[in-house]
């Protein structure tokens, strides 16, 4: 029973764009609300513009800043996907992935016992792993987009194919049944890293909405 009743520590490093941070935000105020204490992972000034804790969750929830790298072409003082328009959200993603190491030191110093990463961060579970931290990827997407973009195989392009317009717009191979989802291929690097976040974590979450 004792350990059934053990509290946990929880990290959560979203991607940076407020339509994600939000629901794992919520998210996060959900686990605190259990008594567990929760480190909610993101840049400094995506951290002042989030919603203000309710004060009994304060002591459960707390926010830990990692500085964002600089890199070329990123505007100064850009942190999310708000700050700048959608041809420059690739040198964020740039920038993101320049905090690897500072995320390392911190799992490593506060070993929570789980980390959930967004879509974007491909490398949280193999730094993760090292220090023997349990990982999911929490995607804000709904089932059906998983299941069209497909398993680790049909994200490598192993199942062959895939390679032209038209092929991305109609159903995949390993769908089976009839269905009318499609999607157009627009940053292939990043169904690259969605395919690593599936493929080395240890569960996935998935947010469905009626």
């Amino acid at each position: 029973m004792a350990e059934t009743n053990k509290k946990l520590h929880i990290a959560v490093f979203p991607w940076l764009a407020f339509g994600h941070m939000i629901p794992y935000l919520e998210l996060s105020k959900l686990v605190a609300q259990k008594g567990h204490t929760v480190s909610f992972i993101s840049t400094p000034r995506n951290i002042d513009r989030l919603p203000k804790l309710p004060p009994n969750l304060v002591q459960f929830l707390k926010f830990v800043k990692l500085p964002l790298p600089r890199v070329e072409n990123l505007p100064e003082n850009a942190e999310a996907t708000i700050d700048v328009p959608y041809e420059q959200a690739k040198y964020l993603k740039i920038a993101q992935d320049g905090l690897e190491e500072p995320m390392a030191k911190f799992l490593e110093g506060s070993a929570p016992d789980f980390i959930l990463f967004g879509f974007t961060s491909y490398w949280i579970p193999s730094i993760a792993s090292k220090f023997n931290i349990p990982t999911a990827h929490f995607g804000i997407f709904i089932a059906a987009f998983l299941v069209f973009t497909g398993p680790v195989p049909g994200l490598n392009n192993d199942y062959g194919g895939r390679m032209t317009l038209e092929e991305y717009t109609v159903p995949p191979k390993w769908v089976p049944f009839k269905q009318g989802r499609s999607y157009s291929p627009e940053g292939w690097s990043e169904g690259k890293k969605f395919s690593l976040n599936i493929d080395i974590c240890s569960y996935i979450y998935i947010v469905e909405r009626s």
